[in-house]
């Protein structure tokens, strides 16, 4: 249940219908910490955030830029507003912790063009202790039909800072290596951007609830100040707006610890709730598959004689999983289309056709009797309109053969999707709006079957897994293959990186657990750049309701003491919280199982070795605890000695402190498991 606990002004409700405001309105976080201002004046339309009085946004425009319509943004006054209060908390059916407080001030405030005629829209900001977000929202009779050819939204920050972002509108989509640079060094960044500022505050700006809308990056102006910069359809449009509408929510988590970003949910919170009704059918769990020999070239997606999704490979993998509690096999590679250059050929996908070596009905029987389903897999190769035209029939397949997860791919350079009408094909941008729409499209389509749906080269996360609970995970960055075959591979910072940054918006399928770190008979150039325990700390550390156990299966068997680990650590949490945070250097996390009482801790380091010292207090009071703990051998090093570990056991209760000493590129990773009383 949804309720406002209380009204920010005395008079109750304050609507004034025919007002036009001489002074700025403000409204502040429910701790008084943080404050957004919206003010108008002879320049235009501003706003400006405060944290404890001291500025965070100095003042910026807001506004748009039409295509056959004058712009929206000078001669604005605020001509009404409405300030409430809410607190409530909800329950995820999945997650990082099983329930979340929403707790905000909220300010609606109506803008208006002046004369009789003027347009109007609603600028909503919402208010946390830990951030905010505002939006732009318009009724049917706001612009009409029209085309948004950039949205004037900026972001002055009021002091120098430390950045770590990716570049936008770069052929690779999300997948690069973080840089850290003086924050007037960014040109354009995907975002979460994030940011330490000259006095230390912890700053990341991103978007909430990416619905309808054109993704937004950041784009340097002058001085300290970046713009929106919406991904443009083909024909230069950035939006394209038929009546009501409302915008992502721009957001800004704001923290005096790094830690503190990493325990916020407000992207999460910013979004509307589930509209799918019953998910009890979506399934969080861990997953092995056809995949990583691919990347080793010791398969192939395509047909041949080392063809990976044969009949025989996937029982293999199947009587894998059964026999050590893995809920799913994903098998890649198993539709007719990888043949030729399929890469650069949109329309070769087949979604409803096996090739003859994989016979699709009996291996779904198959996993049946083995308790395990069969994950499938959708490459798109950027041909959106081709897998469009076969998505039902795919989908119906897939419920056929009692699939309930699906991989699907979006391989193809940034600005390259293909999109077909009239005869006509068109290049799409994976952030754009036509890519907006089609995720949610796909999502819908999926629900009706009771199937979720786990994106790569997709749409960058806005938190849509709280509407759409069956969005159960994305990539959106670089991930472990880049460790097969990338020039360079992930430094061992990369994983230091990411919870402050692509993992503040949501869930990543980062699929960790390489074992054979490496492979030098199969890529003698590359290999993973951690060691062996920093590869189990990473089920703790990157959070998503699917993990893979991404080795092969005899690298696993090879180890059988540190693959307990896997076995043994969920995906789905009642509790998280993070312990230790620096960008780029270490984060700690420890969480509580979803219906258990034991806890997990993950912590990684980046080329340093390092030793911290954390309390045991988020523990259950009153209960012992085995901890079973994977640590670093006093020897180990990602580079020399990447496979020395030491397993131990101790005993444990909230009131003790641990130190956790990890190797440079190292990590830990440990299981309380409660003792009985």
């Amino acid at each position: 249940m949804h309720k406002v606990t209380g009204i920010a002004l005395a008079a109750g409700v304050a609507f004034f219908s025919n007002a036009v405001f001489a002074e700025p309105v403000s409204v502040s976080s429910p701790d008084g910490s943080l404050k957004a201002t919206l003010d108008s004046g002879a320049d235009g339309l501003v706003y400006r955030v405060e944290k404890n009085g001291v500025p965070v946004i100095e003042n910026s425009e807001l506004g748009f830029v039409f295509r056959k319509a004058a712009p929206f943004g000078k001669g604005l006054k605020i001509a009404q507003t409405e300030t409430t209060s809410f607190d409530d908390t909800w329950e995820q059916p999945w997650g990082e912790r099983q329930f979340v407080r929403n707790h905000y001030n909220e300010l609606k405030a109506v803008v208006k063009e002046n004369g009789a005629d003027g347009r109007a829209v609603t600028i909503v900001f919402r208010v946390y202790d830990d951030g905010l977000g505002f939006r732009y929202v318009g009724g049917d009779d706001a612009f009409g039909e029209a085309e948004i050819m950039d949205e004037l939204t900026e972001f002055t920050f009021a002091e120098p800072a430390t950045a770590w972002w990716i570049p936008s509108r770069e052929h690779n989509r999300y997948e690069y290596i973080y840089q850290e640079t003086p924050l007037a060094d960014v040109t354009i960044a995907h975002t979460p951007i994030t940011m330490r500022t000259k006095s230390g505050l912890y700053v990341s700006l991103h978007e909430a609830a990416l619905l309808d809308y054109s993704g937004m990056s950041l784009l340097k102006k002058e001085g300290r100040t970046f713009e929106a910069d919406l991904s443009p359809w083909a024909d230069g449009a950035k939006v394209k707006l038929a009546g009501a509408f409302k915008t992502p929510w721009r957001t800004l988590q704001i923290s005096d610890e790094a830690t503190g970003l990493l325990d916020s949910s407000l992207i999460l919170n910013l979004n509307e709730p589930n509209r799918l009704g019953d998910v009890s059918w979506v399934e969080p769990g861990k997953y092995v598959g056809i995949w990583w020999g691919m990347h080793l070239a010791l398969n192939t997606w395509g047909s041949g004689p080392k063809h990976g999704a044969t009949t025989e490979e996937t029982k293999k993998y199947l009587d894998f999983a059964s026999k050590y509690g893995f809920k799913g096999v994903l098998v890649e590679g198993w539709n007719e289309g990888w043949d030729g250059d399929w890469f650069n050929n949109w329309n070769l996908m087949n979604f409803t056709t096996p090739y003859p070596d994989f016979n699709f009905p009996e291996l779904a029987e198959y996993a049946r009797e083995r308790g395990v389903r069969i994950i499938g897999h959708h490459e798109t190769s950027g041909g959106v309109t081709n897998y469009e035209n076969q998505l039902e029939d795919a989908f119906d397949l897939y419920e056929k053969m009692g699939v309930r997860q699906v991989k699907t791919g979006y391989v193809a350079d940034a600005g390259e999707i293909a999109r077909e009408e009239d005869g006509k094909v068109f290049q799409e941008w994976h952030d754009g709006q036509y890519m907006s729409r089609h995720h949610e499209k796909v999502l819908i389509e999926a629900a009706k079957r009771k199937i979720s749906i786990n994106s790569h080269e997709p749409i960058k996360d806005t938190g849509l897994r709280r509407t759409y609970p069956n969005w159960i995970s994305r990539e959106g960055a670089r991930g472990m293959e880049y460790n097969a075959w990338g020039s360079p591979p992930n430094p061992p910072s990369h994983t230091a990186i990411i919870p402050f940054t692509r993992m503040l918006s949501g869930p990543m399928d980062f699929t960790p657990g390489i074992f054979d770190l490496l492979y030098e008979k199969e890529q003698p150039d590359n290999r993973v750049q951690t060691t062996l325990t920093k590869q189990l700390a990473l089920y703790v550390v990157l959070y998503s309701p699917i993990q893979m156990a991404a080795d092969l299966p005899h690298n696993y068997e090879a180890r059988m003491d540190a693959f307990q680990f896997i076995r043994d650590v969920p995906t789905d949490w009642s509790e998280s919280h993070a312990l230790t945070g620096d960008i780029g250097k270490h984060a700690t996390f420890a969480r509580k199982e979803r219906g258990g009482n034991d806890w997990y801790l993950g912590s990684v380091t980046n080329e340093e070795a390092r030793t911290l010292t954390v309390s045991l207090d988020f523990l259950d009071e009153g209960k012992r605890y085995e901890a079973q703990i994977y640590r670093d051998g006093d020897d180990a090093d990602w580079d020399t000695n990447p496979y020395s570990m030491v397993i131990e056991k101790k005993l444990v209760s909230a009131s003790d402190t641990m130190k956790l000493k990890m190797a440079a590129g190292g990590g830990i990773a440990i299981r309380f498991k409660a003792l009985a009383d």
